[in-house]
């Protein structure tokens, strides 16, 4: 999309665009039945994947969570396939196995997204570990919430990657929930404490200015890429929709309507929008618009997978499951 560098105040204003609509449009899918099971919206998130991403180069790696469709369109997935992936359809990233929380493109570096709260840590640890021992410089991220900062294999993840020095960005964004249970319920100390008691360098920083992210995350980067191991990047955000799309039925209670409207004054397309001069504003959310509208048709008129290949893509090697055996 465009011409402009992702790291441009415009580049940066068209991907937290691109993920703003898409997960609108994204969600209008679920309402209507064509994306099947829900999906947990980035919305209000977007300065985080799209400050931290334009910090990477293509052949750099990232790992996901369950909230991954932002930080996989900024890492430069086809909005396209994103969408048939999120509606089950063969044309998707992952030919519709996948769906809402297990995006992937290897291509890009987009190791994975992952249900598993937590479990991405160690996947990116061992990925930089592998790329240092092939002797190149990329640097790997794994983006997670605050929901998984108590979890052991995230901390393990950290104490290996700062033992080992990996090329290791951890991006915790802190939206204050895990689901609906509070930071201050769940968290004791302080998430960048936790990095700091492995030694790695740990900043807090607004999760809402994709520059101040870009700013967090390039300093990062470029510690990891010059051999100086890992860091923390705590990003304070606030989500302004539902934790998943199933409470837009459930309507469950857990945020105050105050709290909510004033979680979402600081809103990321806005803060990044300002920034723009002239008519740029205008011209890029044309733009945008008219990709999201042609990954939505993509979406829809591309055919469910064929049941009969049900059983593929299982290996590595390509051997075929055997019908009806037990495990």
């Amino acid at each position: 999309m465009g011409a402009h560098a992702p790291d441009s105040d415009i580049g940066l204003y068209r991907t937290v665009r691109l993920i703003r609509r898409f997960e609108e449009r994204a969600v209008e899918l679920v309402h209507s039945g064509d994306v099947v099971g829900g999906i947990h919206p980035y919305t209000g998130q977007e300065a985080i994947a799209a400050g931290v991403c334009a910090a990477l180069r293509v052949d750099d790696m990232i790992t996901s969570t369950h909230r991954g469709h932002g930080h996989v369109l900024a890492k430069g997935a086809d909005p396209a396939r994103v969408l048939a992936e999120l509606a089950g359809r063969a044309t998707g990233l992952n030919k519709g196995r996948g769906g809402s929380m297990h995006a992937a493109d290897f291509t890009l570096g987009i190791l994975g997204a992952n249900a598993i709260v937590g479990a991405n840590g160690a996947i990116t640890a061992g990925a930089a570990w592998a790329a240092r021992q092939d002797g190149d410089d990329r640097v790997a991220v794994s983006f997670f919430g605050d929901g998984a900062v108590n979890q052991g294999v995230l901390l393990e993840a950290m104490n290996l990657a700062a033992l080992w020095r990996l090329p290791v960005l951890f991006v915790c964004e802190n939206n204050g929930y895990a689901t609906t249970l509070t930071v201050g319920d769940a968290v004791a100390g302080t998430i960048t404490g936790r990095g700091a008691a492995f030694g790695i360098p740990s900043v807090a920083v607004d999760g809402m200015d994709p520059r101040t992210v870009l700013a967090a995350a390039g300093e990062a980067v470029d510690r990891a890429r010059a051999g100086g191991g890992p860091s923390l990047v705590e990003c304070l955000t606030y989500r302004f929709d539902a934790h998943h799309t199933w409470e837009h039925k459930a309507r469950v209670r857990y945020r105050e309507d105050d709290e909510v409207r004033s979680g979402r004054e600081r809103d990321p397309v806005e803060i990044q929008g300002a920034r723009l001069a002239g008519g740029e504003r205008e011209r890029v959310d044309a733009e945008v618009e008219s990709v999201v509208d042609a990954a939505v048709a993509f979406a829809l008129d591309s055919p469910h997978p064929d049941p009969a290949g049900a059983l593929d893509h299982l290996y590595a090697t390509g051997m075929r499951a055997r019908p009806g055996g037990g495990g």
